[in-house]
């Protein structure tokens, strides 16, 4: 089957182009056809921007264990009408993603139900590094230097040497320092309010974790990708790092500070926590001039009734992969960067990190995972509009101009202006 896209302005990975886009058989075949070129559909997106699908490579689904709060196919769903195309899970679902046999039976459930593409980290435990090296059909490893429960926190030394040194994957990491946290904790008698959550999960912590996993990564010369970074600290200390070294920022880290706990309490309780406002300009700053490569959701649901919890019972993460894009698209309406920038944030970078066979960029020999964008829709986010098994949005209320309105997974549309394709199905990542 042939689709044209006729009439947009497509967002190249060096400019931006009225050109009309062909598609066969999931894959861009010409990315300068004629608009009288035969097809079998042909789909006008006159005054719209054509952008690669974006690639969400930290998202937390739930499946299985606490489908409760999410699962494949709703997660996967949330995803479509975002406009992200290929998402990356990780491991701390129950039981965790840290066998063979679990990596492949999340594969195979995932292929039956995601409405997008997919892809999952396998989770490191302080003794499962044979299961690490012999991994494969996965985009790396996954470590929680804290912020985690069981088996899957790993902070030992002697661990997180075996497992840098001896395994050959991409490595990321929370990175929290668990006795920075703890002590924290204690001096503040656990905690009473939730703003106390910032003052716990401090930049101390976060800055103690990221330094030692950049250490182990270079002494072993190991590829290393910092998740979620939240302070100034970090931005400042990763902006001379090696070449093994990239990092992200998910968007309640660039929008959200302390100064938001008056009016969203735990809807807005993070790990790593959210922090000041120099904060946020840090971040920014971390993304314009290239030291962070990536940004991210964290997508991390729980139902409002978890989150009503008096702290510190109340848990910690928040929904984001069906708001993403239009909040970082609102900020280029704002001035703040722009639509290549976020296609290389969002689209070309993870693309990168990751080794992700044929995705992030429009390009002949491409998979056709695109979305068009409509930079003047206005549009406010309501909880009653979320299609996230969870129902809610910290940023409910928001008004944001910038929306994508149209979702192609492998050359299908998959969602369109309210209405989604039920029959469209998501495909594995494969990696370089």
């Amino acid at each position: 089957m042939k689709t044209l896209i006729r009439g947009a302005d497509v967002v190249f990975s060096d400019r931006v182009a009225a050109v009309n886009i062909l598609i066969e058989d999931g894959s861009i075949i010409d990315c300068d056809a004629a608009a009288d070129t035969q097809a079998d559909e042909i789909i006008d997106a006159a005054g719209l921007y054509l952008i690669p699908g974006v690639i969400d490579d930290q998202v937390h689904f739930r499946d299985p264990g606490l489908t409760h709060k999410e699962d494949l196919h709703t997660g996967s769903r949330a995803c479509a009408k975002g406009g992200i195309t290929t998402f990356l899970e990780m491991p701390n679902t129950k039981p965790p993603t840290i066998t063979l046999d679990a990596l492949d039976e999340k594969l195979a459930v995932a292929a039956d139900k995601c409405m997008v593409n997919f892809g999952f980290y396998i989770g490191a435990t302080p003794d499962n590094v044979e299961v690490l090296k012999s991994a494969r059909r996965t985009p790396g490893i996954k470590i929680f230097i804290g912020s985690s429960t069981g088996n899957l926190l790993v902070d030992q030394q002697a661990a997180l040497e075996r497992i840098f040194g001896e395994t050959d994957l991409p490595i990321c990491a929370h990175c929290e320092d668990e006795s920075t946290v703890h002590a924290n904790a204690e001096r503040l008698g656990g905690g009473s309010k939730v703003s106390d959550h910032s003052l716990i999960r401090d930049h101390k912590a976060a800055l103690i974790a990221t330094q030692r996993a950049v250490d182990l990564a270079d002494r072993h010369n190991h590829r290393f990708h910092v998740l979620h970074v939240s302070t100034a600290e970090e931005v400042e200390f990763l902006r001379t790092s090696s070449d093994l070294i990239t990092a992200e920022a998910c968007p309640h880290h660039l929008l959200f500070n302390v100064n938001d706990y008056d009016r969203l309490g735990s809807l807005v309780q993070m790990n790593p926590s959210i922090k000041n406002p120099e904060d946020n300009s840090a971040l920014w700053a971390g993304l314009l001039d290239g030291t962070i490569q990536v940004i991210a959701t964290d997508h991390a649901p729980h139902t409002l009734e978890e989150k009503a919890q008096p702290y510190p019972q109340s848990p910690s993460g928040l929904p984001a992969v069906e708001n993403s894009l239009a909040l970082i698209l609102n900020e280029v309406n704002q001035g703040r960067c722009s639509l290549q920038q976020v296609v290389s944030w969002m689209c070309e970078a993870p693309a990168k990190v990751w080794s992700i066979n044929k995705k992030g960029r429009i390009a002949t020999g491409y998979d056709a995972d695109l979305v068009l964008i409509d930079m003047n829709r206005e549009q406010q986010v309501l909880n009653e509009d979320q299609v996230t098994k969870s129902g809610w949005t910290p940023w409910h209320g928001v008004t944001l101009k910038g929306w994508p309105v149209r979702t192609l997974v492998g050359g299908r549309t998959v969602y369109n202006n309210g209405t989604f394709n039920e029959s469209v199905r998501g495909t594995e990542a494969t990696y370089r």
